[in-house]
């Protein structure tokens, strides 16, 4: 089934008029305004249960009051992340989100550039870099990750709270990344650059 304006996926996604019992919940959680619902959740629609837990993974590497690193640069990790995967869908969403986290257009144009053009040093120093730097290895060359990359992170200033939330970004934009490019997801129909609150609760999800 080719990607079209009606059915954004190559597979089948469920509409939410078509929903009903345990995805038409999930559906309600995970709404964003007017009522719209991102492709990347209806890829879901077929095996409701995979929503949940993807919901679950983004609310708690992204959208979490546990989470110490800044959220405007979590998402810059997660850009990077997918600008390594040419996933477009997800740099379309997250650069949209980074711009209103950020209120700065000529800011968020210049990290754009950096991270584009494999630079992130044109746009980041210090632990942010070292950062970016290891989202990158761990997404093209995870088989030679070693010992050595996190002494560098904490080298550059880096907790080990700090490298695991990057970590763990990377690890879910991966996953993210390879469910969109795999199923041919668009962002045909989506409202880019909302996103739930940072709070406690991976069930709030009222998008702003």
């Amino acid at each position: 089934m080719p990607a079209t304006d009606a059915n954004p996926a190559w597979i089948r996604l469920v509409p939410y008029d078509d929903s009903e019992g345990y995805l038409r919940a999930l559906y309600d959680r995970v709404k964003g305004p007017g009522g719209l619902i991102d492709n990347v959740m209806k890829a879901h629609s077929l095996r409701p249960h995979t929503m949940e837990g993807h919901s679950a993974l983004y609310k708690s590497v992204l959208h979490h009051t546990g989470n110490t690193l800044p959220v405007w640069f979590l998402e810059c990790l997660g850009i990077y992340t997918s600008l390594s995967n040419r996933c477009d869908y997800s740099v379309a969403h997250h650069f949209a989100g980074l711009s209103r986290l950020l209120r700065d257009e000529a800011r968020a144009a210049a990290i754009y550039r950096a991270l584009a053009a494999a630079r992130p040093e044109d746009a980041f120093a210090g632990k942010e870099l070292a950062l970016l730097r290891y989202v990158r290895k761990l997404t093209l060359e995870p088989q030679r990750m070693e010992e050595a990359d996190v002494l560098a992170l904490r080298d550059a200033g880096a907790t080990d709270g700090e490298i695991l939330e990057a970590n763990q970004v990377c690890a879910y934009f991966n996953y993210s990344n390879r469910l969109l490019n795999g199923l041919g997801v668009t962002t045909q129909g989506d409202v880019l650059g909302t996103s739930p609150p940072n709070t406690g609760s991976l069930d709030d999800w009222e998008h702003r």
